[in-house]
């Protein structure tokens, strides 16, 4: 009656067809997981992808016509009489005490092209195989041309390299089926250690309880019922469970059949890689989390936070007040008084103490151009700017730090510790990068301002009224010390035009300079201003790109990452 139950299970079962151009695709996006995962997901966890995906290449390049098929069990199982009596040859040596053999051994049938190297591949040497090609004793072996059945070492074998091999083969065939015998088909070591991990391949799995013909109707129909509970408690509910008899061909009939219609359909080798792929992603979802974009998660704030705590670093404020104070000396050089002009331009210029560029031209605004041809662009040179302070460099972690905790905060580990690292793997670059930036920055308009020569004009002007005045005076001086008629001054009222002159121009220039003080004042304070924005900007850049890009990239591959896994997860064709 179970017989009868199972064999009305299997006709009514649709095994799954598993499209090859989908599970191309699928395995294509696995591999751009990996990608998008490599050096920031440990290898601990990606050890079964990269397996899957290059086992999985090796098999579908090799012969698509033929299907491994192993038989694996215990010790007394009769699995290697079951493969004899499919092969109608001694081909495996039979034994009831273990070990046996650590060798598999492997029957062909029909044409053997693309079979050996299949062989190659799985690793069965080639005095252990063997070929199917005609009928020797009279039975119609088409219907299994393009089969490879395998005969497994015992996996409970006190040889612990048979164990091995058996594990290494079971994760290469295409199907495998699973020989129990009736004194020990409930043994734990089959149930929890073997066929409970095929859960997800049980499209690729067959059970077969064999010495059958050692039990009446009623015992077997118990023990069928009892594996059949087992497996349903293994998560293999609906898959193939057989009874057969090695010695008993008719008992070998059912098997036989169920073996010919997995050649005949070839997709074994698709639901194996399928159900091995089910198995890879769906222990890979936790590290990713749900689809999203989540390189566009970095805050405004957290990024202006960071270029500030490098700025200070840069020392821009100090830059910024150099900047000014240039300003402010050029000025005077350039519209104060020209007795004193000289004495402004002997004064150090503090954008060349501090070694930047800005500061080529000390008798205009920094960064003004010659008036000779032009040179050729001249290499960075290292500012004098003092070293960050201590708690300079630990505002720049501390910035760092956060900003790497916000960008991870919704992700799930380990990228957190990815988008970490990621920060700080170019952090010992950035003192010379900012110093480059700074170096490099534009610290003032290019053109001479049109007020400068303008109030330097008046200067003149009025310092020459005063000049002609005095020097007026010193001819009528020396006329009267020679005795000489005196000279006779126009006057404007009671005061002689020389004295007006003389204190005019005197009056004049210190009333122009008291004039554009705060106009100076202004002008200087609006350069630093925007010698602060393009600073800031330098340094911003030198942020995005030594702090923010690297993050942004941890981002771009999570997001990444998780499409490709919604890809390879994806089961639509199965």
């Amino acid at each position: 009656m179970t017989g009868f139950v199972d064999r009305v299970r299997g006709a009514v079962r649709r095994e799954p067809r598993v499209d090859a151009d989908q599970l191309v695709a699928r395995l294509t996006a696995l591999g751009r997981f990996l990608r998008a995962t490599d050096g920031r997901i440990p290898d601990t966890r990606l050890g079964a992808a990269r397996t899957l995906v290059e086992r999985a290449g090796a098999r579908l390049t090799l012969s698509r016509e033929h299907t491994v098929v192993a038989l694996a069990g215990a010790t007394g199982s009769g699995k290697s009489s079951i493969f004899n009596a499919l092969a109608g040859m001694e081909l495996s040596p039979v034994g009831v005490r273990r070990p046996t053999t650590g060798n598999a051994h492997a029957c062909v049938w029909g044409p053997v092209d693309g079979a050996g190297e299949l062989l190659d591949w799985v690793g069965v040497l080639p005095r252990h195989r063997f070929v199917r090609e005609s009928a020797l004793d009279g039975t119609d072996e088409a219907g299994l041309h393009g089969l490879v059945l395998l005969d497994l070492p015992d996996f409970d074998s006190v040889e612990f390299g048979h164990r091995l091999e058996v594990d290494r083969l079971l994760g290469l065939v295409d199907l495998v089926i699973w020989v129990v015998d009736p004194q020990k088909y409930a043994d734990r070591v089959i149930h929890r250690g073997y066929l409970r991990e095929f859960h997800r391949n049980r499209d690729v799995t067959v059970v077969v309880l064999n010495q059958a013909d050692r039990l009446d109707q009623s015992e077997l129909t118990r023990l069928m019922a009892d594996l059949r509970r087992l497996l349903d408690t293994d998560e293999l509910a609906g898959v193939p469970l057989l009874a057969t008899s090695a010695v008993i061909p008719a008992a070998m009939a059912e098997l036989r059949g169920q073996l010919e219609r997995t050649v005949t359909e070839r997709q074994a080798v698709l639901r194996r890689l399928a159900g091995d792929l089910d198995a890879v992603t769906d222990d890979l979802g936790d590290l990713v989390g749900p689809v999203g974009r989540a390189e566009e998660e970095i805050n405004r704030g957290t990024v202006r936070r960071l270029s500030s705590a490098l700025a200070d670093a840069a020392g821009v404020p100090t830059v910024a007040q150099a900047v000014e104070s240039a300003y402010r000396q050029r000025a005077a050089a350039a519209t104060g008084w020209p007795v004193s002009r000289a004495w402004h331009r002997l004064r150090p210029d503090p954008l060349l103490r501090l070694h930047l560029l800005g500061s080529r031209r000390a008798d205009g605004p920094p960064g003004a151009p010659s008036d000779g041809p032009a040179d050729p662009p001249a290499p960075l040179a290292v500012t004098s700017l003092p070293a960050p302070s201590a708690a300079q460099r630990a505002a720049v972690d501390l910035a760092v730090r956060g900003l790497a905790e916000q960008a991870g905060s919704q992700l799930p580990a380990p990228w957190p510790a990815a988008v970490t690292a990621a920060a700080r793997s170019q952090t010992a670059d950035l003192p010379d990068a900012l110093d480059r930036a700074v170096g490099a920055a534009d610290l003032a308009p290019v053109d001479r301002p049109l007020w400068w020569r303008a109030v330097g004009a008046v200067q003149w002007l009025v310092t020459a009224a005063a000049a002609a005045g005095l020097g007026w005076l010193l001819v009528g001086f020396v006329v009267r010390v020679l005795g000489l008629p005196a000279l006779e001054y126009p006057a404007v009222g009671v005061v002689p035009v020389p004295t007006v002159l003389l204190l005019g121009g005197l009056l004049g220039g210190v009333l122009v300079g008291l004039l554009i003080r705060p106009v100076t004042g202004w002008a200087a304070r609006r350069a630093r201003r925007r010698a602060e924005d393009r600073l800031y900007d330098a340094v911003a850049d030198v942020a995005r790109r030594h702090v923010v890009a690297p993050v942004r990239a941890v981002l771009a591959a999570h997001s990444d990452a998780s499409d490709a896994l919604d890809q390879a997860r994806s089961r639509s064709g199965r």
